[in-house]
């Protein structure tokens, strides 16, 4: 029944899908941390930079951005990211395309978060002599990130499934490897199950666990 997939590497290329969702989760949480904290800052030049950003990125489609890092970045200004192997340069210009992409979403879960915290614990921290930046990484970004897990987890799952978007620069991951299946076999209905129970496989315990540890780690007020 599942003769087809012989000759495919569906293993490799649902692992190609874990580490580019990976490595652009770590890069959005740390570039969307830098953003939210733009966004909340005294500075009006560092809110207007993240405001412009955020409002600006989310609403160009994903595709157009990840194309951008190709035909753009990539073959008119020579950007290379260091790689001289193709394959190589399509997967670090994807990541950069994801970072850049989903750090804005996580920008404003985050500042949803700083929002929940009380204006009291910014004051008294600046009344015992906390600079912004000191008030910001030691009172009010931990309480921020324990209230916010959840809609974390909403965007790292989102993450997973727009890692898809990849194939259109020729990054072989799933969707790049299910629609050369697809084109060379005749079961499309079983395919397309193979590879949506992948792709639940991977987001469904996320989801899951980091609800758990949202419940876990809710701040109590």
């Amino acid at each position: 029944m599942f003769d087809f997939l012989q000759g495919y590497d569906v293993l490799g290329a649902f692992w190609m899908t874990v580490k580019l969702t990976a490595l652009s989760a770590v890069g959005s949480l740390v570039w969307g941390t830098l953003l939210a904290a733009m966004r909340v800052s005294p500075v009006p030049l560092m809110r207007g930079f993240g405001t412009v950003y955020v409002n600006i990125v989310r609403n160009i489609p994903l595709t157009v951005i990840i194309l951008f890092t190709s035909l753009g970045l990539a073959d008119i200004f020579g950007v290379t990211m260091g790689a001289s192997d193709f394959k190589v340069q399509g997967f670090r210009l994807a990541v950069l395309g994801f970072v850049a992409y989903t750090a804005a979403f996580v920008c404003e879960a985050l500042r949803s978060g700083i929002n929940t915290v009380p204006l009291g614990q910014a004051e008294a921290a600046r009344a015992i002599g906390l600079s912004f930046s000191q008030t910001l990484r030691l009172v009010v970004l931990p309480q921020a990130f324990r209230a916010v897990i959840g809609p974390l987890a909403n965007v790292l799952i989102a993450l997973t499934k727009n890692t898809t978007v990849a194939a259109a620069i020729g990054v072989a991951e799933a969707a790049y490897l299910m629609k050369s299946m697809i084109e060379n076999e005749a079961q499309t209905l079983l395919i397309g199950a193979v590879f949506a129970l992948g792709f639940v496989v991977l987001t469904l315990p996320t989801g899951l666990i980091l609800g758990w540890l949202g419940k876990r780690l809710a701040v109590k007020r």
